[in-house]
């Protein structure tokens, strides 16, 4: 697979609520209530990856201000990682973010997903802010990127 057989294009809370549940790293994946009740009445966005017709990969994010865009969640498929999918859907949501005015991208992670830590540190962002948890590897790091 080469990032050239991806499609990245809007999707639907159904899309992306579907995608999560095959995610290992999502414990207690949210169902579509609470993807309607954080994307109601604000500027929103929903992309999907496809490769070969298959959902691969999905990103949600939002308004949180009128500055700031908060990229909510997101994921790849464990088989289709290491193809530059969340490369292409990051890329894809700044691109709209910038075009509606938005000047940063936040978002949150935890710290036992050393993965998406890395992703993040290595497109841009830097960590803004740590939130304690009930253990170490819950922890939450606040991160941003501007824009």
């Amino acid at each position: 697979m080469t990032t050239e057989s991806i499609l990245i294009r809007e999707g639907s809370i159904a899309e992306a609520v579907a995608l999560s549940m095959s995610i290992p790293e999502f414990r207690a994946p949210h169902q579509a209530e609470e993807y309607q009740k954080r994307l109601a009445g604000v500027p929103a966005l929903i992309l999907v990856a496809e490769s070969v017709g298959k959902v691969v990969g999905f990103k949600v994010g939002y308004a949180k201000g009128e500055q700031v865009f908060y990229s909510w969640m997101g994921a790849v498929l464990p088989e289709f990682r290491q193809f530059g999918v969340a490369k292409a859907l990051a890329v894809r949501q700044e691109e709209w973010a910038r075009e509606q005015g938005f000047t940063c991208i936040q978002f949150k992670t935890r710290n036992r997903l050393k993965a998406m830590l890395q992703f993040a540190l290595g497109n841009g962002f830097d960590i803004i802010g740590v939130e304690a948890r009930e253990t170490l590897g819950e922890y939450r790091i606040l991160l941003q990127k501007m824009l």
